[in-house]
Protein backbone atom coordinates (compact mmCIF):
# COMPACT_ATOMS: atom_id res chain seq x y z
CA UNK A 1 0.00 0.00 0.00
CA UNK A 2 2.79 2.40 0.86
CA UNK A 3 4.53 1.69 -2.40
CA UNK A 4 1.32 2.31 -4.25
CA UNK A 5 0.82 5.58 -2.40
CA UNK A 6 4.34 6.69 -3.21
CA UNK A 7 3.77 5.86 -6.85
CA UNK A 8 0.60 7.96 -6.92
CA UNK A 9 2.18 10.86 -5.09
CA UNK A 10 5.21 10.99 -7.33
CA UNK A 11 5.68 13.53 -10.14
CA UNK A 12 3.53 12.95 -13.23
CA UNK A 13 5.29 11.14 -16.01
CA UNK A 14 5.91 13.19 -19.17
CA UNK A 15 3.54 12.56 -22.05
CA UNK A 16 4.85 10.12 -24.62
CA UNK A 17 6.46 11.54 -27.80
CA UNK A 18 3.52 10.34 -29.90
CA UNK A 19 1.10 12.49 -27.89
CA UNK A 20 3.44 15.46 -28.12
CA UNK A 21 3.65 15.15 -31.92
CA UNK A 22 -0.14 14.79 -32.03
CA UNK A 23 -0.50 17.96 -29.98
CA UNK A 24 1.84 19.79 -32.35
CA UNK A 25 -0.10 18.53 -35.40
CA UNK A 26 -3.37 19.78 -33.91
CA UNK A 27 -1.92 23.18 -33.19
CA UNK A 28 -2.31 22.94 -29.42
CA UNK A 29 0.77 25.01 -28.67
CA UNK A 30 -1.14 28.20 -27.97
CA UNK A 31 -0.28 31.71 -29.08
CA UNK A 32 -2.17 31.39 -32.37
CA UNK A 33 0.05 28.55 -33.58
CA UNK A 34 -1.72 26.04 -35.78
CA UNK A 35 -1.12 23.22 -38.24
CA UNK A 36 -0.41 24.16 -41.85
CA UNK A 37 -2.50 21.54 -43.68
CA UNK A 38 -5.33 23.85 -44.72
CA UNK A 39 -2.94 26.62 -45.79
CA UNK A 40 -1.03 24.11 -47.93
CA UNK A 41 -4.25 22.78 -49.50
CA UNK A 42 -5.30 26.35 -50.37
CA UNK A 43 -1.86 27.13 -51.80
CA UNK A 44 -1.78 23.95 -53.90
CA UNK A 45 -5.23 24.68 -55.31
CA UNK A 46 -4.32 28.26 -56.18
CA UNK A 47 -0.98 27.34 -57.75
CA UNK A 48 -2.61 24.63 -59.88
CA UNK A 49 -5.22 27.11 -61.10
CA UNK A 50 -2.61 29.74 -61.96
CA UNK A 51 -0.44 27.23 -63.81
CA UNK A 52 -3.40 25.95 -65.85
CA UNK A 53 -4.96 29.28 -66.86
CA UNK A 54 -1.64 30.18 -68.52
CA UNK A 55 -3.02 28.32 -71.56
CA UNK A 56 -5.91 30.77 -72.06
CA UNK A 57 -3.97 33.40 -74.07
CA UNK A 58 -2.77 30.57 -76.33
CA UNK A 59 -6.16 28.86 -76.64
CA UNK A 60 -7.88 32.15 -77.47
CA UNK A 61 -5.46 33.08 -80.24
CA UNK A 62 -7.49 34.63 -83.04
CA UNK A 63 -7.06 32.60 -86.22
CA UNK A 64 -9.16 33.32 -89.29
CA UNK A 65 -10.89 30.16 -90.60
CA UNK A 66 -9.49 30.75 -94.10
CA UNK A 67 -5.95 31.16 -92.80
CA UNK A 68 -3.62 28.18 -93.12
CA UNK A 69 -3.09 26.67 -89.70
CA UNK A 70 0.46 25.59 -90.39
CA UNK A 71 1.38 29.21 -91.12
CA UNK A 72 -0.48 30.28 -87.98
CA UNK A 73 1.45 27.77 -85.90
CA UNK A 74 4.71 29.10 -87.26
CA UNK A 75 3.81 32.76 -86.75
CA UNK A 76 1.46 32.77 -83.73
CA UNK A 77 0.97 29.48 -81.89
CA UNK A 78 4.56 28.19 -81.88
CA UNK A 79 5.89 31.18 -79.92
CA UNK A 80 2.95 31.26 -77.54
CA UNK A 81 3.07 27.52 -76.88
CA UNK A 82 6.81 27.71 -76.13
CA UNK A 83 6.30 30.64 -73.75
CA UNK A 84 3.35 28.81 -72.14
CA UNK A 85 5.39 25.66 -71.49
CA UNK A 86 8.22 27.73 -69.99
CA UNK A 87 5.97 29.78 -67.69
CA UNK A 88 3.95 26.70 -66.65
CA UNK A 89 7.13 24.94 -65.60
CA UNK A 90 8.36 28.07 -63.78
CA UNK A 91 5.13 28.06 -61.76
CA UNK A 92 5.76 24.39 -60.92
CA UNK A 93 9.26 25.39 -59.75
CA UNK A 94 7.63 27.97 -57.46
CA UNK A 95 5.29 25.26 -56.23
CA UNK A 96 8.22 22.89 -55.56
CA UNK A 97 9.98 25.66 -53.61
CA UNK A 98 6.79 26.13 -51.61
CA UNK A 99 6.76 22.38 -50.85
CA UNK A 100 10.38 22.52 -49.66
CA UNK A 101 9.67 25.63 -47.58
CA UNK A 102 6.83 24.01 -45.68
CA UNK A 103 8.80 20.83 -45.15
CA UNK A 104 11.07 23.02 -43.01
CA UNK A 105 8.24 25.04 -41.42
CA UNK A 106 5.59 22.69 -40.06
CA UNK A 107 3.48 25.08 -37.98
CA UNK A 108 2.14 28.53 -38.83
CA UNK A 109 0.85 31.57 -37.03
CA UNK A 110 -1.06 34.63 -38.21
CA UNK A 111 2.07 36.37 -39.53
CA UNK A 112 3.12 33.38 -41.63
CA UNK A 113 -0.43 32.94 -42.95
CA UNK A 114 -0.53 36.59 -44.08
CA UNK A 115 2.93 36.38 -45.64
CA UNK A 116 1.82 33.28 -47.57
CA UNK A 117 -1.29 35.14 -48.77
CA UNK A 118 0.93 37.97 -50.02
CA UNK A 119 2.98 35.39 -51.92
CA UNK A 120 -0.17 33.86 -53.42
CA UNK A 121 -1.46 37.31 -54.45
CA UNK A 122 1.71 37.89 -56.47
CA UNK A 123 1.43 34.44 -58.04
CA UNK A 124 -2.15 35.15 -59.17
CA UNK A 125 -0.79 38.14 -61.13
CA UNK A 126 1.52 35.94 -63.22
CA UNK A 127 -1.11 34.99 -65.89
CA UNK A 128 -1.53 38.69 -66.77
CA UNK A 129 2.22 39.14 -67.18
CA UNK A 130 2.31 35.98 -69.30
CA UNK A 131 -0.45 37.43 -71.53
CA UNK A 132 1.80 40.45 -72.12
CA UNK A 133 4.74 38.16 -72.92
CA UNK A 134 2.65 36.03 -75.31
CA UNK A 135 1.04 38.99 -77.08
CA UNK A 136 4.22 41.11 -77.28
CA UNK A 137 7.18 38.70 -77.28
CA UNK A 138 9.52 41.37 -78.66
CA UNK A 139 8.56 44.04 -76.11
CA UNK A 140 10.66 43.96 -72.92
CA UNK A 141 7.97 45.17 -70.51
CA UNK A 142 6.08 41.84 -70.37
CA UNK A 143 9.24 39.87 -69.54
CA UNK A 144 10.24 42.54 -67.02
CA UNK A 145 6.86 42.32 -65.27
CA UNK A 146 6.93 38.51 -65.13
CA UNK A 147 10.52 38.43 -63.84
CA UNK A 148 9.86 41.19 -61.29
CA UNK A 149 6.90 39.24 -59.86
CA UNK A 150 9.13 36.18 -59.53
CA UNK A 151 11.76 38.26 -57.70
CA UNK A 152 9.21 39.66 -55.23
CA UNK A 153 7.71 36.18 -54.67
CA UNK A 154 11.18 34.90 -53.80
CA UNK A 155 11.72 37.85 -51.43
CA UNK A 156 8.46 37.12 -49.57
CA UNK A 157 9.36 33.42 -49.28
CA UNK A 158 12.79 34.40 -47.93
CA UNK A 159 11.07 36.55 -45.31
CA UNK A 160 8.98 33.49 -44.36
CA UNK A 161 12.21 31.51 -43.87
CA UNK A 162 13.79 34.21 -41.71
CA UNK A 163 10.63 34.52 -39.62
CA UNK A 164 10.39 30.76 -39.16
CA UNK A 165 13.98 30.41 -37.95
CA UNK A 166 13.49 33.43 -35.67
CA UNK A 167 10.66 31.45 -34.02
CA UNK A 168 12.10 27.92 -33.90
CA UNK A 169 8.95 26.35 -32.43
CA UNK A 170 7.41 26.69 -35.91
CA UNK A 171 10.11 24.53 -37.51
CA UNK A 172 10.31 20.85 -38.32
CA UNK A 173 11.00 18.96 -35.09
CA UNK A 174 14.21 17.46 -36.51
CA UNK A 175 15.51 20.96 -37.22
CA UNK A 176 14.39 22.24 -33.81
CA UNK A 177 16.58 19.75 -31.95
CA UNK A 178 19.49 20.09 -34.39
CA UNK A 179 22.64 21.95 -33.38
CA UNK A 180 23.21 22.98 -36.97
CA UNK A 181 20.17 25.16 -37.64
CA UNK A 182 22.34 27.65 -39.55
CA UNK A 183 23.00 25.01 -42.21
CA UNK A 184 19.31 24.32 -42.69
CA UNK A 185 18.55 28.03 -42.84
CA UNK A 186 21.22 28.64 -45.46
CA UNK A 187 20.23 25.57 -47.48
CA UNK A 188 16.50 26.34 -47.71
CA UNK A 189 17.32 29.99 -48.52
CA UNK A 190 19.53 28.80 -51.35
CA UNK A 191 16.64 26.73 -52.74
CA UNK A 192 14.19 29.62 -52.37
CA UNK A 193 16.39 32.39 -53.77
CA UNK A 194 17.90 30.56 -56.77
CA UNK A 195 14.90 31.13 -59.07
CA UNK A 196 14.34 34.79 -58.13
CA UNK A 197 18.05 35.50 -58.66
CA UNK A 198 17.88 34.17 -62.22
CA UNK A 199 14.63 36.13 -62.70
CA UNK A 200 16.45 39.29 -61.59
CA UNK A 201 19.02 38.83 -64.36
CA UNK A 202 16.20 38.08 -66.83
CA UNK A 203 14.53 41.37 -65.87
CA UNK A 204 17.77 43.31 -66.43
CA UNK A 205 18.56 41.71 -69.79
CA UNK A 206 15.00 42.25 -71.03
CA UNK A 207 15.91 45.87 -71.83
CA UNK A 208 19.13 44.95 -73.64
CA UNK A 209 18.93 41.45 -75.15
CA UNK A 210 15.56 39.68 -74.90
CA UNK A 211 16.79 36.20 -75.96
CA UNK A 212 19.16 36.19 -72.99
CA UNK A 213 16.18 36.89 -70.71
CA UNK A 214 14.48 33.74 -71.98
CA UNK A 215 17.72 31.81 -71.37
CA UNK A 216 17.74 32.92 -67.73
CA UNK A 217 14.05 32.02 -67.35
CA UNK A 218 14.76 28.60 -68.84
CA UNK A 219 17.62 28.11 -66.38
CA UNK A 220 15.11 28.46 -63.54
CA UNK A 221 13.62 25.16 -64.69
CA UNK A 222 16.73 23.19 -65.56
CA UNK A 223 19.54 24.64 -63.43
CA UNK A 224 18.94 22.36 -60.38
CA UNK A 225 19.06 19.27 -62.60
CA UNK A 226 22.15 20.51 -64.49
CA UNK A 227 23.79 21.13 -61.13
CA UNK A 228 22.89 17.65 -59.93
CA UNK A 229 24.33 16.00 -63.06
CA UNK A 230 27.51 18.09 -62.71
CA UNK A 231 27.89 17.04 -59.06
CA UNK A 232 27.33 13.42 -60.00
CA UNK A 233 30.11 13.49 -62.63
CA UNK A 234 32.40 15.32 -60.19
CA UNK A 235 31.80 12.76 -57.45
CA UNK A 236 32.41 9.88 -59.87
CA UNK A 237 35.65 11.42 -61.17
CA UNK A 238 37.05 12.35 -57.75
CA UNK A 239 35.58 9.46 -55.79
CA UNK A 240 34.19 11.78 -53.12
CA UNK A 241 30.51 12.42 -52.46
CA UNK A 242 28.96 15.47 -50.85
CA UNK A 243 27.75 14.83 -47.32
CA UNK A 244 24.64 16.63 -46.15
CA UNK A 245 23.05 16.39 -42.69
CA UNK A 246 19.54 15.83 -44.07
CA UNK A 247 18.84 14.14 -47.40
CA UNK A 248 15.26 15.33 -47.76
CA UNK A 249 16.31 18.94 -48.45
CA UNK A 250 18.69 18.30 -51.34
CA UNK A 251 18.28 18.40 -55.10
CA UNK A 252 18.91 14.70 -55.70
CA UNK A 253 16.48 13.11 -58.12
CA UNK A 254 15.83 10.08 -55.90
CA UNK A 255 15.06 12.10 -52.76
CA UNK A 256 11.51 11.97 -51.35
CA UNK A 257 8.88 14.53 -52.30
CA UNK A 258 5.51 14.95 -50.61
CA UNK A 259 3.22 12.48 -52.39
CA UNK A 260 0.12 14.13 -50.93
CA UNK A 261 1.02 17.56 -52.31
CA UNK A 262 1.93 16.11 -55.71
CA UNK A 263 -1.52 14.49 -55.86
CA UNK A 264 -3.26 17.68 -54.69
CA UNK A 265 -1.48 19.86 -57.26
CA UNK A 266 -2.13 17.31 -60.03
CA UNK A 267 -5.82 16.96 -59.19
CA UNK A 268 -6.13 20.75 -59.27
CA UNK A 269 -4.65 20.97 -62.77
CA UNK A 270 -6.91 18.22 -64.13
CA UNK A 271 -9.98 19.81 -62.52
CA UNK A 272 -9.24 23.25 -63.97
CA UNK A 273 -8.53 21.84 -67.45
CA UNK A 274 -11.90 20.05 -67.40
CA UNK A 275 -13.59 23.26 -66.25
CA UNK A 276 -11.99 25.38 -68.95
CA UNK A 277 -13.53 23.11 -71.58
CA UNK A 278 -17.10 23.85 -70.49
CA UNK A 279 -16.35 27.56 -70.14
CA UNK A 280 -15.49 27.64 -73.83
CA UNK A 281 -18.77 25.87 -74.62
CA UNK A 282 -20.74 28.44 -72.60
CA UNK A 283 -18.94 31.34 -74.27
CA UNK A 284 -18.86 30.32 -77.92
CA UNK A 285 -21.81 27.97 -78.44
CA UNK A 286 -24.84 29.91 -77.23
CA UNK A 287 -26.77 31.29 -80.25
CA UNK A 288 -27.88 34.90 -80.36
CA UNK A 289 -31.56 35.33 -79.50
CA UNK A 290 -32.18 37.59 -82.49
CA UNK A 291 -30.59 35.07 -84.84
CA UNK A 292 -32.79 32.26 -83.43
CA UNK A 293 -35.95 34.31 -84.04
CA UNK A 294 -35.07 35.48 -87.55
CA UNK A 295 -33.19 32.53 -89.05
CA UNK A 296 -34.68 29.57 -87.17
CA UNK A 297 -38.15 31.00 -86.44
CA UNK A 298 -37.69 30.60 -82.71
CA UNK A 299 -36.62 26.91 -82.85
CA UNK A 300 -33.68 26.74 -80.43
CA UNK A 301 -32.99 23.06 -81.13
CA UNK A 302 -32.48 23.78 -84.83
CA UNK A 303 -30.08 26.57 -83.95
CA UNK A 304 -28.11 24.34 -81.59
CA UNK A 305 -27.79 21.61 -84.22
CA UNK A 306 -25.16 23.72 -85.99
CA UNK A 307 -22.94 23.40 -82.91
CA UNK A 308 -23.06 19.59 -82.98
CA UNK A 309 -19.38 19.12 -83.97
CA UNK A 310 -18.34 21.52 -81.18
CA UNK A 311 -20.24 19.51 -78.58
CA UNK A 312 -18.69 16.31 -79.94
CA UNK A 313 -15.23 17.85 -79.59
CA UNK A 314 -16.08 18.93 -76.02
CA UNK A 315 -17.25 15.49 -74.89
CA UNK A 316 -14.26 13.83 -76.55
CA UNK A 317 -11.84 16.26 -74.87
CA UNK A 318 -13.50 15.82 -71.47
CA UNK A 319 -13.33 12.04 -71.75
CA UNK A 320 -9.63 12.33 -72.65
CA UNK A 321 -8.92 14.55 -69.63
CA UNK A 322 -10.92 12.26 -67.35
CA UNK A 323 -9.22 9.08 -68.53
CA UNK A 324 -5.75 10.61 -68.25
CA UNK A 325 -6.61 11.58 -64.68
CA UNK A 326 -7.87 8.02 -64.12
CA UNK A 327 -4.54 6.62 -65.33
CA UNK A 328 -2.65 9.01 -63.04
CA UNK A 329 -4.92 8.04 -60.13
CA UNK A 330 -4.38 4.33 -60.80
CA UNK A 331 -0.61 4.84 -60.93
CA UNK A 332 -0.42 6.74 -57.65
CA UNK A 333 -2.52 4.11 -55.90
CA UNK A 334 0.57 1.90 -56.25
CA UNK A 335 3.13 4.65 -55.49
CA UNK A 336 4.33 4.64 -51.89
CA UNK A 337 6.87 7.47 -52.20
CA UNK A 338 7.43 10.19 -54.79
CA UNK A 339 10.93 11.25 -55.87
CA UNK A 340 12.11 14.49 -57.44
CA UNK A 341 12.53 12.81 -60.84
CA UNK A 342 8.95 11.55 -60.66
CA UNK A 343 7.83 15.07 -59.70
CA UNK A 344 9.69 16.57 -62.68
CA UNK A 345 8.10 14.10 -65.10
CA UNK A 346 4.71 14.75 -63.50
CA UNK A 347 5.11 18.50 -64.08
CA UNK A 348 6.05 17.92 -67.73
CA UNK A 349 2.95 15.74 -68.15
CA UNK A 350 0.77 18.41 -66.55
CA UNK A 351 2.20 21.08 -68.85
CA UNK A 352 0.84 19.18 -71.87
CA UNK A 353 -2.40 18.26 -70.09
CA UNK A 354 -2.86 21.99 -69.55
CA UNK A 355 -2.63 22.40 -73.33
CA UNK A 356 -5.74 20.28 -73.97
CA UNK A 357 -8.04 23.37 -73.99
CA UNK A 358 -5.99 24.59 -76.97
CA UNK A 359 -6.45 21.20 -78.65
CA UNK A 360 -10.20 21.44 -78.01
CA UNK A 361 -10.34 24.95 -79.47
CA UNK A 362 -8.60 23.82 -82.65
CA UNK A 363 -10.62 20.63 -83.16
CA UNK A 364 -13.92 22.43 -82.52
CA UNK A 365 -13.06 25.46 -84.65
CA UNK A 366 -12.00 23.30 -87.60
CA UNK A 367 -14.46 20.45 -87.04
CA UNK A 368 -15.86 20.81 -90.53
CA UNK A 369 -13.92 19.90 -93.64
CA UNK A 370 -11.23 22.51 -94.17
CA UNK A 371 -7.55 22.87 -94.97
CA UNK A 372 -6.81 23.20 -91.26
CA UNK A 373 -8.67 20.11 -90.04
CA UNK A 374 -5.74 17.69 -90.33
CA UNK A 375 -3.25 20.06 -88.67
CA UNK A 376 -5.67 20.77 -85.81
CA UNK A 377 -6.19 17.07 -85.13
CA UNK A 378 -2.46 16.37 -85.31
CA UNK A 379 -1.85 19.07 -82.68
CA UNK A 380 -4.39 17.28 -80.46
CA UNK A 381 -2.68 13.91 -81.00
CA UNK A 382 0.74 15.35 -80.16
CA UNK A 383 -0.62 17.01 -77.00
CA UNK A 384 -2.24 13.77 -75.80
CA UNK A 385 0.88 11.78 -76.66
CA UNK A 386 3.26 13.92 -74.61
CA UNK A 387 0.81 14.25 -71.73
CA UNK A 388 0.52 10.45 -71.53
CA UNK A 389 4.12 9.47 -72.35
CA UNK A 390 5.39 11.50 -69.39
CA UNK A 391 2.93 9.57 -67.21
CA UNK A 392 4.58 6.41 -68.50
CA UNK A 393 7.90 8.03 -67.62
CA UNK A 394 6.74 8.52 -64.00
CA UNK A 395 6.13 4.79 -63.72
CA UNK A 396 9.45 3.96 -65.39
CA UNK A 397 11.30 6.27 -62.97
CA UNK A 398 9.50 4.62 -60.05
CA UNK A 399 10.68 1.19 -61.24
CA UNK A 400 14.33 2.27 -60.85
CA UNK A 401 13.71 2.59 -57.09
CA UNK A 402 10.77 0.18 -56.92
CA UNK A 403 11.49 -1.06 -53.39
CA UNK A 404 11.11 2.46 -52.03
CA UNK A 405 8.54 3.90 -54.45
CA UNK A 406 6.12 1.14 -55.51
CA UNK A 407 3.77 -1.29 -53.84
CA UNK A 408 4.91 -4.91 -54.34
CA UNK A 409 1.94 -5.58 -56.63
CA UNK A 410 3.22 -3.04 -59.20
CA UNK A 411 6.88 -4.08 -59.15
CA UNK A 412 8.53 -6.45 -61.62
CA UNK A 413 6.79 -9.76 -61.29
CA UNK A 414 3.86 -8.30 -59.33
CA UNK A 415 0.35 -9.28 -60.31
CA UNK A 416 -0.52 -5.66 -61.29
CA UNK A 417 2.72 -4.95 -63.17
CA UNK A 418 1.57 -6.00 -66.64
CA UNK A 419 -1.83 -4.35 -66.18
CA UNK A 420 -0.24 -1.02 -65.16
CA UNK A 421 2.11 -1.26 -68.14
CA UNK A 422 -0.84 -1.72 -70.51
CA UNK A 423 -2.90 1.02 -68.87
CA UNK A 424 -0.05 3.56 -69.07
CA UNK A 425 0.95 2.56 -72.61
CA UNK A 426 -2.56 2.72 -74.09
CA UNK A 427 -2.86 6.47 -74.72
CA UNK A 428 0.72 6.97 -76.04
CA UNK A 429 0.30 4.11 -78.52
CA UNK A 430 -3.18 5.10 -79.67
CA UNK A 431 -2.39 8.82 -80.06
CA UNK A 432 0.84 8.09 -81.93
CA UNK A 433 -0.93 5.64 -84.21
CA UNK A 434 -3.72 8.16 -84.88
CA UNK A 435 -1.13 10.87 -85.68
CA UNK A 436 0.66 8.78 -88.32
CA UNK A 437 -2.66 7.54 -89.71
CA UNK A 438 -3.84 11.13 -90.24
CA UNK A 439 -0.60 11.83 -92.10
CA UNK A 440 -1.39 9.03 -94.54
CA UNK A 441 -5.19 9.44 -94.70
CA UNK A 442 -5.58 13.17 -94.23
CA UNK A 443 -9.06 13.22 -95.75
CA UNK A 444 -10.26 10.89 -92.95
CA UNK A 445 -8.43 12.65 -90.12
CA UNK A 446 -11.59 13.73 -88.26
CA UNK A 447 -13.07 10.23 -88.48
CA UNK A 448 -9.84 8.66 -87.25
CA UNK A 449 -9.61 11.06 -84.30
CA UNK A 450 -13.22 10.56 -83.23
CA UNK A 451 -12.88 6.78 -83.50
CA UNK A 452 -9.86 7.03 -81.19
CA UNK A 453 -11.83 9.08 -78.66
CA UNK A 454 -14.73 6.59 -78.73
CA UNK A 455 -12.73 3.34 -78.60
CA UNK A 456 -10.24 4.24 -75.86
CA UNK A 457 -12.86 4.32 -73.02
CA UNK A 458 -14.12 0.88 -74.08
CA UNK A 459 -10.52 -0.33 -74.28
CA UNK A 460 -10.03 0.67 -70.64
CA UNK A 461 -13.12 -1.35 -69.68
CA UNK A 462 -11.80 -4.57 -71.24
CA UNK A 463 -8.10 -3.87 -70.70
CA UNK A 464 -7.67 -6.27 -67.79
CA UNK A 465 -9.26 -9.09 -69.80
CA UNK A 466 -7.06 -8.31 -72.81
CA UNK A 467 -3.93 -8.28 -70.63
CA UNK A 468 -4.81 -11.67 -69.12
CA UNK A 469 -5.45 -13.15 -72.58
CA UNK A 470 -2.16 -11.71 -73.84
CA UNK A 471 -0.20 -13.11 -70.88
CA UNK A 472 -1.79 -16.54 -71.33
CA UNK A 473 -0.96 -16.46 -75.05
CA UNK A 474 2.65 -15.47 -74.38
CA UNK A 475 2.97 -18.19 -71.77
CA UNK A 476 1.52 -20.77 -74.17
CA UNK A 477 3.87 -19.70 -76.99
CA UNK A 478 6.82 -19.82 -74.60
CA UNK A 479 5.88 -23.35 -73.55
CA UNK A 480 5.66 -24.43 -77.21
CA UNK A 481 9.04 -22.92 -78.01
CA UNK A 482 10.88 -24.82 -75.27
CA UNK A 483 13.29 -27.52 -76.51
CA UNK A 484 11.71 -30.95 -76.85
CA UNK A 485 14.46 -32.40 -74.63
CA UNK A 486 13.04 -30.43 -71.70
CA UNK A 487 9.59 -31.87 -72.42
CA UNK A 488 10.99 -35.43 -72.48
CA UNK A 489 12.83 -34.82 -69.19
CA UNK A 490 9.62 -33.55 -67.58
CA UNK A 491 7.71 -36.60 -68.86
CA UNK A 492 10.38 -38.96 -67.53
CA UNK A 493 10.31 -37.17 -64.17
CA UNK A 494 6.58 -37.83 -64.00
CA UNK A 495 7.03 -41.59 -64.56
CA UNK A 496 7.34 -43.94 -61.65
CA UNK A 497 10.77 -45.72 -61.13
CA UNK A 498 9.61 -49.10 -62.53
CA UNK A 499 8.19 -47.40 -65.62
CA UNK A 500 11.45 -45.52 -66.14
CA UNK A 501 13.50 -48.72 -65.90
CA UNK A 502 11.22 -50.48 -68.36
Amino acid sequence: MAEAGEAVAGPPSPPPPLLLSRARALGELGGGTQASQRLLAYSDALLSIIATVMILPVAHTKIHPDQKLNESVQQLLATRIAVYLMTFLIVTVAWAAHVRLFQVIELIDDVLALLNLACMMLITFLPYTFSLMASFPDVPFGIFMFSSCAVIIGFVQAVIVMYGFHHPYLLNHQIQVSENQAFYKYHILKIIVRGPTLSFFAAIFSFFFIPMSYVFLGLIIFFPHIRHVTKWFTSKSTGREEELPLESFTFYLNEPLSKERVEAFTDGVYAIVATLLILDICEDNVPDAKLVREKYHGHLINALSEYGPNFLAYFGSFVTVGLLWFVHHSLFLHVTKTTRLMGLLNNLSLAFIGGLPLAYQLTSKYAKKSHNETEAIQVSCVTIFFGSIFQFGIWTAALFYERETLHPYARYGGKEHAFMFAKLALYPCVSLFAFFLTCVLSELSATIFHIMQITVPFAFLVLRILVRVALMTIKHIASLSRPRENVFEEEEACLSPPETLS
